[in-house]
């Protein structure tokens, strides 16, 4: 048996050998290895320098001695040269050092896919150093995800583990290393303890697992955007279908956008391409489906073959692009920018079917005039086809009778091949065209695409797309991304008289309150005299300083004035927890709280008119973290007049207390405002609850997490409750920014007193 430092040597010794090698060169007895290990070193000799061939033979000889069987020393002698050869060879060190540390380790059965997974990171790392970070990664998932189970702090092999290594390939193709310790970081923070949840979570099969996981990839995500394109939708082309985003990642079958009866269904993510940011990707693909609900009519497809149907399709969609072209012509760049561009002379029809590249040809021509091809049979039907929209959009029928000439008239043999030229030949902003047949006659392999399905059970509709935001887990002292869904929408209106009655009751604090408001409010013009360089001439300084002048004196240079609005700069949301606790009755009293609320906020709208600060009230209650409403009573630009009083008039409690979403969402348009100080009052009768949270600790802890996220934009927070046994939560959440009206029925007069002093 040769030495390992006669293999060494070259090439030439080991191809000089007419035996085929043994393991006993690795020391090893698996007949699995002993019949590739021929190949492998010659595959080995063949990439890796001559100098590190004894260390990959001392490497194979250390994982067949570990005592994990065959497979570790299998793929390492496989995959080593592929990765020596992407990231260097001086790595293997590196690797080594990881696989000694899970060989410590209770995960010693990890070892196989570790080594697996090294070839797809290699390929989306390209740098040692970026390896590193890999491997650093690898040891603190390992490390971090054995726990306890039970509260028996019994170290275990990690559930989660090899679920992460055969994960983290396919993952790099979609997130940066940091993304993948990002995801990988909120996963053993989470699910150390619980073994089934962790295995679920790197299988990137939770709701969460796939949710952080979107928050790290690159690119533009849809649902960031959602409400943008939704309102896009409904302004330009009158549509008001739901966007279902569906992830590529997980449902790789689904090339192209379709609508169905639930809505839109788009890719979960876009990048940019061909010089069209990802946003304009988006709205070309509304556009074009919507144009085809617009101007297609669906057709009978039983008597239609696939080629046929194809080459409708292919008329179909340019007839919609040059009509929605006609509409908006600015989105002409983008069409003509993702269509591809195949040549002509760009397959190979010995060998493929042609079929669909003479298609992709002939939808570019259609689509742009400057094509530049010049088969004879293309261009007369690029003039047909122009001619039939020439006086006016023409239809589906038409476009069909187009396209069964042309696919009579261009027939070839190579077109049965089985194998189709798919190059330059997906028009991706395109759907897939279901809505464009009926079929009378179906079969088991047929799809029926007209048949409504039934909608799953979701809220009631909204009049605006959902909002999505994360929630504060204290237990693991992290985001839950994408968590709650927040609809947004106007209240409903009442009789706008009745807020005029509540007035007219308390006549006798609107004086005393009016006092208070002749200090508070804002004088229009105040003067500013002695001014170097101001906007105009102060005649009494301008007189001094002539006299000073003419006795021989040094007059006053200062002889400007301007003037300044000397106004508050203020920016105030009221937010009323309209929870079902509200519907409570005041003790001592017939009115119920949510009454007296009423009464209390119609005195705050009623002083903020007379202060004429930007001022805002909005409702919110709860039904799970999928339904958090959020319903605008008054909005920052409304004045205090009958639209809004009727819709106070109408407040109804129902429901649970959500607080965290509701101060996120309502943040967001109070930071909007132009005002140097921006407060929000929080008007709540309870404990924040839900009724999907056992945990009555949770939602308190994420209320406070959202208190400091408002601090951190610069808007100050303060709760008035009605709840006598609230010091102890309310502290917890706004620290010393509360008070406790312990007497309901003081509510109209206190609210009203608290928010002058706030905004004095």
């Amino acid at each position: 048996m040769p030495s390992t430092q006669s293999l060494a040597k070259g090439p030439a010794v080991l191809h000089a050998r007419p035996e085929p090698l043994d393991g006993g060169l690795l020391d090893c007895g698996f007949p699995e290895v002993v019949t590739v290990l021929d190949d492998c070193l010659r595959e080995a000799q063949a990439s890796l320098s001559e100098g590190s061939v004894p260390a990959y033979l001392e490497a194979g000889r250390f994982l067949g001695k570990m005592g994990r069987g065959p497979e570790p020393l299998l793929t390492f002698l496989d995959i080593w040269p592929a990765v020596a050869k992407l990231l260097g060879e001086d790595t293997l060190e590196a690797v080594m050092a990881t696989v000694r540390h899970i060989n410590k380790s209770p995960n010693g059965r990890a070892i196989a896919p570790f080594l697996q997974s090294l070839p797809a990171a290699a390929r989306q790392l390209r740098s040692a150093q970026q390896l590193q970070h890999y491997l650093d990664l690898c040891v603190y998932t390992m490390e971090h995800s054995s726990g306890s189970i039970h509260g028996v702090h019994k170290t275990y092999a990690s559930p989660g583990f090899p679920s992460f290594l055969e994960q983290a390939g396919p993952l790099l193709d979609l997130v940066s290393i940091d993304g993948l310790r990002a995801w990988a970081e909120y996963g053993v923070r989470n699910y150390a303890h619980h073994p089934d949840q962790q295995r679920a979570y790197f299988n990137c099969e939770s709701a969460d697992s796939r949710a952080v996981l979107q928050r790290e990839r690159h690119g533009c995500l849809l649902v960031n955007h959602t409400r943008l394109l939704d309102l896009y939708l409904r302004a330009l082309w009158q549509d008001d279908a739901a966007l279902v985003p569906y992830s590529t990642t997980w449902e790789p079958a689904l090339a192209q956008p379709y609508r169905d009866a639930d809505g839109i269904r788009l890719p979960d993510v876009y990048d940019d391409r061909a010089g069209v940011p990802a946003l304009d990707r988006y709205r070309l693909a509304l556009a074009h489906m919507t144009g085809h609900k617009r101007w297609s009519q669906a057709i009978v497809g039983d008597n239609f073959s696939p080629p046929q149907r194809f080459a409708i399709e292919c008329f179909e969609d340019a007839r919609i692009d040059l009509l929605v072209q006609r509409s908006y012509p600015g989105l002409r760049h983008a069409m003509w920018a993702l269509h591809p561009v195949p040549q002509e002379s760009g397959c190979d029809s010995t060998t493929h079917s042609g079929f669909r590249h003479r298609l992709a040809i002939l939808s570019r021509a259609l689509l742009c005039p400057q094509h530049g091809y010049v088969d004879a049979t293309l261009l007369d039907f690029e003039a047909r086809f122009r001619a039939a929209l020439a006086l006016g959009p023409s239809s589906t029928t038409e476009m069909a009778a187009l396209a069964l000439a042309y696919v009579a008239r261009t027939r070839r043999p190579s077109d049965q091949f089985a194998v189709v030229d798919f190059t330059d030949t997906t028009v991706d902003y395109r759907d897939d065209n279901r809505h464009l047949w009926r079929f009378h006659e179906l079969s088991d392999d047929e799809e029926s695409f007209d048949t409504q399905r039934p909608r799953s059970a979701t809220p009631e509709v909204h009049s605006l797309p959902a909002r999505h935001y994360p929630e504060w887990d204290y237990r693991s002292q992290t985001f839950r991304p994408d968590w709650v869904s927040l609809y947004e929408g106007l209240h409903p209106s009442g009789a706008a008289d009745t807020i005029d009655r509540l007035l007219e009751r308390h006549q006798a604090l609107a004086k005393q309150l009016q006092r208070q408001l002749d200090l508070l409010k804002p004088q229009d013009r105040v003067r500013e005299r002695y001014q170097e360089d101001g906007a105009e001439l102060d005649l009494d300084m301008a007189v001094r300083s002539l006299l000073d002048f003419k006795a021989g004196c040094m007059p006053d240079t200062r002889v400007t004035q301007s003037h300044k609005t000397n106004g508050r700069s203020i920016a105030v949301t009221l937010l009323l927890d309209l929870s079902q606790s509200l519907s409570a009755t005041v003790p001592g009293s017939q009115q119920t709280v949510l009454q007296l609320s009423q009464e209390a906020v119609a005195l705050l709208g009623w002083a903020q008119q007379r202060l004429g600060d930007p001022f805002a009230i909005a409702g919110f209650h709860s039904n799970t973290r999928h339904d958090v409403r959020y319903l605008h009573i008054k909005g920052f630009d409304e004045a205090w007049d009958a639209p809004v009083k009727a819709r106070l008039a109408a407040m109804e409690a129902g429901y649970s207390t959500r607080l965290g979403a509701a101060m996120r969402h309502a943040a967001h348009t109070l930071a909007a405002q132009p005002a140097d100080k921006k407060l929000l009052l929080v008007l709540t009768d309870g404990r924040p609850s839900d009724v999907d949270v056992p945990d009555e600790q949770l939602l308190v802890a994420d209320a406070r997490h959202s208190v400091r996220e408002l601090g951190a934009q610069g808007i100050s927070s303060y709760c008035i409750s009605l709840d006598a046994q609230a010091d102890v939560y309310v502290r917890e959440i706004f620290g010393n920014h509360y008070t406790v009206i312990d007497r309901v029925a003081q509510l109209p007069e206190k609210l009203t007193r608290v928010f002058m002093t706030l905004t004095r």
